[in-house]
């Protein structure tokens, strides 16, 4: 460890050792950035073979609960951080006992958390879907009753990706909740947004306070899962400035430091109202590796390493689609990187998983042009024709 751990006013010098609580591929792409800028990486997982493994220097194997495993990491590390919400939020506060960890505890614990999420929200007067918190069947079908329908009723933890959660187009005899009881302690009920976009807007926060906005994304999912990013999002120059004023409101009310994605919904009457939290790099944000002038993780260094904050311009439209493990079994196994990169302006990103299955985000592709119609064409066209082997 090199300088004092504590002191947020000393930066820390190129050799320090960046913590990272999950050795994913977000665990792997932080890694990457912090290593073009002569960081080394410390990482706690379970697999000892994570996508993050091979780019770290320790690599320390534990579960996410495991306090000894993360207080280890905390001790090998200069600065912690964690690439995912749904680690032991007790584990990630033993570790940052010991050196600092950002986003900070309180942080991660709230946005773990649906109800408590949209709680600290709404006492900041920002926006959100009306939501109930339900712990019994009386409850909810309590719930329904206050709330108009349709409904969407989500665990208020561990849901991600689509998971977790249930559409109610009608009030039922206590099904929906049948189905998710036992996922989680309490879940939440919310109102159904029919929205006609969705958004995400990534801030990054440093220590001193200073914050940036990234561009805002479009965002198409597809079974629960993000399909496609378009930056700039296709929205009315009005839209884009609120979303960048809500994401750095979220930012301020919880005290971030670090990166918090901001995901949105966009009314037909131009209304935003905030979904959900991420304090950590983002799927959408992938596109800032090629589309802007600092990336998403090379911000998140940045910030973990106590130096100025990059710029987030962005010279041209860039789109991103995700791989999932379905382009390999359509492939059997073998996808045609060679053709799907001949396109101009195409990038391509493997994670390092060792198995494709259907769903699991394995990679993804950058288009970069000089208008978002051609991007978004020929991010989608590269993805097809690495499914044509």
């Amino acid at each position: 460890m090199t300088g004092d751990p504590f002191n947020p006013a000393e930066p820390l010098e190129p050799g320090s050792v960046i913590g990272i609580i999950g050795g994913g591929q977000l665990g792997r792409m932080i890694a990457i950035a912090a290593r073009e800028m002569g960081y080394r990486i410390a990482v706690l997982d379970p697999d000892p073979d994570s996508p993050c493994a091979p780019i770290a220097d320790h690599v320390v194997h534990g579960a996410y609960d495991d306090r000894d495993a993360a207080r280890d990491l905390a001790r090998m590390s200069d600065v912690l951080t964690y690439e995912f919400e749904n680690v032991d939020s007790d584990a990630a506060e033993a570790a940052g006992e010991i050196t600092q960890l950002w986003p900070s505890g309180s942080v991660l614990r709230t946005a773990q958390n649906r109800v408590l999420e949209k709680g600290a929200l709404n006492r900041h007067g920002l926006p959100t879907a009306d939501f109930r918190a339900v712990e019994t069947l009386e409850q909810y079908l309590a719930a329904l009753k206050e709330l108009s329908g349709p409904w969407v009723l989500k665990t208020a933890t561990s849901g991600y990706d689509g998971k977790g959660q249930v559409v109610v187009h009608e009030a039922d005899d206590g099904a929906a909740f049948r189905e998710l009881e036992g996922r989680s302690p309490t879940l939440i009920l919310e109102r159904f947004v029919p929205f006609k976009l969705e958004l995400s807007v990534i801030c990054a926060r440093d220590r001193s306070d200073s914050t940036v906005t990234f561009p805002a994304s479009e965002n198409i999912h597809v079974n629960g899962i993000l399909d496609t990013s378009i930056v700039p999002a296709r929205i009315e120059p009005h839209v884009a400035e609120r979303a960048a004023e809500l994401a750095k409101s979220v930012a301020e009310a919880i005290d971030v430091r670090g990166l918090i994605s901001v995901e949105m919904f966009l009314t037909g009457d131009d209304e935003i109202l905030i979904n959900e939290l991420a304090p950590r790099p983002h799927n959408s944000g992938h596109y800032t590796i090629e589309g802007c002038l600092t990336s998403q993780f090379g911000q998140l260094v940045r910030v973990l390493c106590g130096l100025p904050l990059g710029s987030v311009d962005m010279p041209q439209p860039t789109v991103m689609v995700n791989l999932l493990g379905d382009v390999w079994e359509a492939t059997g196994g073998r996808p045609d990187w060679h053709t799907a990169l001949e396109l101009p302006g195409t990038n391509l990103h493997l994670y390092g998983k060792a198995e494709a299955r259907p769903g699991r985000k394995m990679g993804h592709i950058t288009a970069v042009a000089e208008s978002v119609e051609l991007a978004l064409e020929r991010a989608r066209d590269a993805r097809e024709r690495a499914r044509r082997r």
